[in-house]
């Protein structure tokens, strides 16, 4: 069951809050080797928004984009073809409105489509386009002069990644709590951070990550415990990682950073299509490194 509810969590916060609500644009390159098996994961992800400034009251329209290449390397021995499910891409569109509020609140609307499978057929079909919602209010103290500046995101988001019928909150708190001390409680990452010599920045993490895509040639084995036919439709990986990471500011704005870590949840598996697991491909904690560069505000 809690495998379940860290999946439906990874697709459901990971887009819109990882990258924050300062970053603009990011680069980054992920890799982690599976234990007890020849498998590895490697993803190249890139996305970029441009914020639109419609008046002089606080109200933008954000147009973003993002591209993700999923390497995962399958050599595990089964009795259907893998040779058409080591890689992996999805393509993703958005478009949000934020505007100012009373009493320091900001309220922004989110809307999406992303195209997410291994294209080993001709064309899209049409499992492999999603769509995500979300609204949330954001009270952002940290560019006033407070003692403890702090950011408090709530909101909800809806997505047919995860395949259920519901939005779900979410909740997501940052706060400055001593000089060059700072800590984020939320999902899908929760830090402490300590910031010395100015441009640099040392972090101790619990974050959730993951990937899902179609597979557009459904595999079909059978189930060596129970005998049954088995039906892949889609696959996805879970995990939940806790470990350290650095940033070292090159500008104000442009941002050098490296995490690495061990995971406390490692679960990669194929699914069929009412979102039920048919195989699990590996669920050993591993090794965990990624890394980029990313522009802020």
């Amino acid at each position: 069951m809690i495998k379940y509810v860290l999946f439906f969590l990874v697709f459901v916060f990971v887009s819109p809050l990882q990258s924050q609500v300062s970053d603009l644009a990011r680069i980054e390159y992920t890799f982690f080797p599976q234990r007890e098996s020849d498998n590895s994961f490697r993803r190249l992800r890139v996305f970029a928004k441009y914020p639109i400034k419609l008046n002089d009251k606080g109200s933008y329209l954000v147009p973003g984009i993002e591209y993700r290449n999923v390497n995962f390397i399958y050599r595990d021995e089964t009795d259907f073809d893998t040779n058409d499910l080591e890689r992996f891409s999805s393509f993703e569109a958005s478009l949000a409105y934020t505007f100012k509020m009373k009493n320091n609140w900001r309220f922004a609307a989110q809307a999406g489509g992303i195209i997410a499978s291994n294209f080993e057929g001709e064309g899209i079909d049409t499992d492999d386009i999603l769509f995500t919602g979300s609204i949330y209010f954001v009270k952002d103290k940290t560019k006033e002069a407070l003692p403890k500046p702090w950011r408090l995101i709530l909101g909800i988001r809806y997505s047919t990644t995860a395949g259920r019928p519901f939005p779900l909150p979410f909740v997501n708190y940052y706060r400055e709590f001593r000089p060059y001390w700072s800590f984020v409680l939320g999902v899908p990452k929760s830090n402490i951070k300590f910031r010395f010599k100015r441009r640099n920045a040392l972090q101790a993490f619990v974050t959730l990550d993951g990937f899902f895509a179609n597979i557009q040639n459904n595999r079909s084995f059978t189930d060596l415990t129970t005998s049954e036919e088995r039906i892949a439709n889609n696959i996805s990986m879970t995990i939940v990682l806790a470990g350290i990471g650095y940033e070292r500011y090159i500008t104000d704005h442009l941002v050098f950073y490296t995490y690495t870590g061990f995971t406390v949840i490692n679960d990669i598996r194929l699914r069929n299509n009412d979102q039920e697991n048919v195989l699990t491909i590996n669920d050993q904690n591993s090794f965990y490194v990624r890394g980029g560069l990313k522009l802020k505000i």
